[in-house]
């Protein structure tokens, strides 16, 4: 079925009505139009179950030890490895992306997830001895216990690293998962369960622990209600409203991995080969299904012209096809038939109102595949959609800029703020209009680099979402973070705050001064009103 067709055929569902029927889910490979077969959905109504199933699983698992952690992350890292090439045919075939990207962009960082997990875990997540501050005859701790069962909702971008990466930080905290893939690329999220199976029996543990469901928004509806104890969210801001209103049922906290419409930044003296790689690759990795892709490109007025010809000229010679191992295409397919509908409809009405495309621009017919090919598109003005909403798709928006500071005011003009990019060779610069951009991450003279330093936290501002994945703050998010105050020595003075005594006030009163205030003079008078008032009883 073309691409054409399918969006053809979309519009009659929705006109009709008509839902897909919930006990199977219809799979397709995007880039050539096989049908690779059906999955079954988990109904809404067995979503309970599951949870349950990895609640009892997860009682064991929190008693577990680091050690024990470290070999079933251990097992999943030697699996990715020894199959990697198995792994990247079915994320191609369900997703549509090339091999290459497959590889370097969902296998290489769930690769790095893990040794720093394994590395650094027991490190964020033992327990950290803190100040006793006041309480010099006490000692004070922070303990991060695991929390239960964590559920994960996640995109059809990156099918295996959605994944792996969403449950590596709740398993190595001590918790059950219980994921929902989407159902786009239920296909392959159907068969990587084995991976996660195969490493917890390796060491004794239920594969109940981590169970990967599939289904569409009825079934991840019923898992943010399912009792579970916390809820990680990776997807687009109108879904992430509906788990919020759903999380809000039992009180159940989230984090938000939204949209995003980054904004990149080509000051007059970067490096110009390298901004221009970086621009490309910011934008039609994964043909720019990738909530970090550099939607807006600002240049400087003084390097617009060169800048903009030499990234047209790269640009238009990308290869789009089938995506085979040979390196004979460099972009593959979308994904799904909603967004390729989606990026088609901003596209046009951007060029019904006045945008021009300098490559690309409507949809590539090519077999039975679904392909919209790297576009870039200039004049675009502030009123038109595209240029404030999401495209999810390979499209470049290109603006002129004249100074610092309009760079800075438009590149924060949106709702978003998820991830960011500044090109300069000058440090001062780079750093001056960094510190201003309102985002989550900023990579400088680079493109998503952030994301692959797992010590950095990941997430956004604004509409991007909140809360954060990766590094020390990813790893507690899903503890308990736990206060505990304890003798210092081995003997201490009863607290007798009953009866009330006459003068107990004004004991009271002068020994808050004597600790707090700020005036030498005035702690010496509370000093001696104190010993003043232990004399008089």
């Amino acid at each position: 079925m073309t691409a054409e067709a399918l969006i053809k055929q979309q519009s009659e569902r929705q006109t009709q009505g008509a839902e897909p029927p919930a006990e199977r889910i219809a799979c397709v490979n995007p880039a050539t139009g096989e049908i690779l077969g059906e999955v079954m959905a988990t109904p809404p109504e067995q979503v309970a179950q599951c949870v349950e199933r990895a609640r009892v699983a997860q009682r064991r698992w929190a008693q577990s030890s680091f050690r024990q952690r470290r070999a079933v992350l251990g097992h999943i890292l030697d699996y990715v490895l020894a199959h990697a090439d198995e792994l990247c045919d079915e994320i191609v075939r369900d997703s549509g992306k090339t091999y290459e990207n497959a590889m370097l962009g969902e296998i290489l960082p769930i690769c790095n997830k893990l040794k720093w997990t394994m590395k650094y875990g027991e490190k964020y997540l033992q327990p950290e001895a803190v100040r006793s501050g006041m309480l010099m005859h006490k000692k004070g701790r922070i303990e991060y216990h695991p929390l239960g069962v964590v559920a994960c909702i996640i995109p059809w971008n990156y099918p295996l690293q959605n994944i792996l990466s969403s449950l590596v930080a709740p398993l190595m905290a001590g918790n059950g998962v219980v994921l929902k893939a989407s159902e786009m690329v239920a296909w392959s999220s159907a068969r990587f369960q084995r991976i996660t199976d195969q490493a917890l029996e390796k060491e004794g543990f239920s594969k109940d622990l981590v169970q990967i469901i599939n289904g569409y928004g009825a079934t991840g509806a019923a898992l943010v209600r399912g009792g579970v104890q916390k809820v990680l969210f990776i997807g687009s801001v109108n879904n992430g409203r509906r788990i919020i209103e759903g999380s809000a049922e039992h009180l159940t906290p989230v984090v938000m991995e939204l949209g995003g419409k980054d904004p990149f930044i080509v000051c007059p003296d970067a490096d110009m080969e390298r901004a221009v790689h970086s621009a490309l690759g910011g934008t039609f990795i994964n043909l720019g299904q990738n909530c970090i892709a550099s939607e807006r490109i600002l240049v400087f007025d003084t390097v617009y012209d060169r800048f903009v010809a030499q990234l047209s000229q790269q640009a238009a010679g990308l290869r789009q096809g089938v995506p085979d191992r040979n390196g004979s295409v460099d972009v593959g397919a979308i994904t799904s038939p909603h967004q390729i509908a989606l990026i088609d409809r901003l596209v046009s009405a951007a060029l019904q109102q006045g945008a021009r495309a300098l490559v690309g621009g409507q949809i590539k017919p090519m077999g039975n595949g679904q392909f919209y090919p790297p576009t870039i598109l200039v004049d675009v003005t502030p009123d038109m959609e595209i240029a404030y909403s999401e495209v999810f798709g390979p499209v470049m928006l290109i603006f002129k800029v004249r100074d610092e500071a309009e760079a800075v005011a438009l590149a924060n003009a949106t709702e978003f703020g998820l991830h960011s990019t500044v090109m300069s060779n000058d440090r001062a610069q780079a750093e001056r209009i960094a510190t201003q951009l309102e985002a989550g991450a900023t990579c400088i003279n680079d493109f998503g680099l952030c994301y692959l330093n797992q010590d950095l936290p990941f997430g956004g501002v604004k509409y991007s979402g909140f809360g954060r994945m990766n590094g020390r703050d990813g790893l507690r998010a899903y503890t308990n973070q736990k206060a505990v105050l304890t003798d210092r020595f081995g003997f201490g003075v009863p607290p007798k705050l009953f009866p009330v005594k006459p003068g107990d006030y004004d004991k009271g009163r002068e020994t808050v001064r004597l600790l707090f205030s700020r005036s030498v003079r005035q702690r010496l008078r509370s000093l001696c009103s104190l010993v003043w008032l232990a004399l008089k009883k």
